[in-house]
């Protein structure tokens, strides 16, 4: 048996077990590599290689922002601001949603993160003025997949780690769709609360609007912050991340008060623990690709697909059909350490631009967050109302479509996520 079918083999074994995805990258690459005789120090300096990265720095900083914004009271008093300004209207609510995620999302880099610290307020506050819990369930779900697609984005970081293009320009690919996104749920939102009547909150005066938006400053600042200082050249998004980190901490520990040292400890657990997860992903694909790479699977893919098709546009169908097929079973790490490697050769025959293939690439990421049976915004949702994974799915169907929507103005109007990305 050849060890590419090998490698494939064992890998969708272990998958199926239920055995996490980067242990199974990993044996399954270690298994296929000593089959063409390559010693074990080998592995274990390529894994330690693919991590000694100052771009993969930004990671752990901008993980660790999230987290202490969400537990140190910056994003309640976003909420809040965003709440005295429009929760009055018919869909207001679900505005102050999607608006809080966008917000969030320019800030955590992760969708389950945004996903997490927007519904846990957002959701019972929804049901209570009379949404459905399923509309409200899907909405932040969906919501939530900003997270990676509204720069920071962790896996904007990864492609540029993989590509070896530069952050800034991804970052900046990833605005315009950003917010085309965020401005397509919006509308639905509207229209959806008017035609079912849902409720809304009682309209403030103006004085305790502006004392909310006060107190918020500080929140609103933060992606001001963090993207200003990179397209600025003052800072490098790594060094952004961590300049967050202490932001964050100043403000939840002296400002807000919020951030006990057991919650202190709580946010680093959390960030330890994400951390980890993504790190230990990207060390076994890297071994992953290793393999492809000495068996020359990247180069022997983009010659079948030249004799196969010479058509760029049945290409970009083939790949989007295959990224949905893949986020159905893997994570978003995964899917792009995995097949990156073998498509960058096929894009550059295709004269396929990198940047605006990076922003096709997310927006199916976000897509397989939603996907079952591993969406993982899913199940953050699942976990934060105590409801079946299954009611989650029927409450996000309605926005996978509009997504989908999103998915197809991309790919055909590439100038969306190149305008600013010079």
């Amino acid at each position: 048996m050849s060890p590419v079918l090998v490698l494939f083999l064992v890998f969708a074994i272990l998958c199926l077990i239920r055995v996490p995805i980067a242990v199974s990258l990993g044996l399954s690459s270690i298994v296929a590599l000593s089959m063409i005789d390559f010693t074990l120090y080998t592995v274990i300096q390529k894994m330690f290689n693919s991590l000694n990265s100052a771009t993969l720095m930004a990671i752990p900083g901008f993980v660790f922002a999230g987290i202490i914004m969400s537990k140190g009271g910056i994003s309640y008093h976003l909420i809040e601001a965003l709440k005295s300004w429009v929760g009055h209207i018919r869909g207001g609510l679900a505005v102050v949603t999607i608006l809080a995620c966008m917000i969030f999302a320019a800030i955590s880099g992760s969708s389950p993160a945004t996903a997490a610290a927007i519904g846990s307020i957002m959701i019972p506050g929804m049901v209570k003025a009379g949404y459905s819990k399923r509309y409200a369930m899907g909405l932040v779900a969906a919501s939530g997949t900003l997270g990676i697609l509204i720069p920071p984005s962790i896996p904007l970081i990864i492609y540029a780690s993989v590509a070896e293009e530069s952050v800034g320009k991804l970052f900046a690919a990833g605005i315009i769709p950003g917010l085309m996104l965020g401005g397509i749920l919006l509308v639905s939102a509207i229209v959806n609360a008017r035609i079912n009547n849902y409720g809304k909150l009682p309209k403030e005066p103006m004085n305790v609007r502006w004392k909310k938006t006060y107190k918020a400053i500080w929140g609103f600042l933060l992606p001001v912050i963090i993207l200003g200082g990179i397209y600025s050249g003052i800072v490098t998004p790594t060094e952004a991340a961590f300049v967050s980190c202490f932001y964050g901490i100043i403000v939840s520990v002296f400002i807000y008060k919020e951030m006990s040292f057991p919650k202190f400890r709580e946010v680093l657990k959390e960030s330890i623990n994400i951390t980890s997860m993504i790190f230990l992903v990207i060390a076994s694909a890297m071994i992953f690709g290793m393999f492809l790479t000495t068996e020359q699977v990247p180069q022997n893919f983009a010659a079948w697909i030249e004799e196969s098709t010479t058509n760029k546009w049945i290409f970009m169908i083939g790949v989007n059909l295959m990224f949905f097929v893949l986020g159905m079973f893997l994570e978003a790490v995964a899917i792009i350490l995995i097949t990156l490697p073998i498509l960058l050769p096929v894009l550059v025959m295709f004269d396929i631009n990198i940047i605006h293939f990076a922003i096709i690439m997310t927006i199916n990421m976000e897509l397989a967050m939603i996907t079952p049976p591993v969406g993982l915004n899913l199940f953050v949702v699942s976990g934060i109302t105590r409801e079946k994974v299954g009611e989650v799915v029927r409450g996000v169907l309605p926005f996978f479509g509009l997504m989908f929507v999103a998915l197809v103005l991309i790919v055909i109007f590439p100038q969306i996520s190149l305008l600013l990305a010079k």
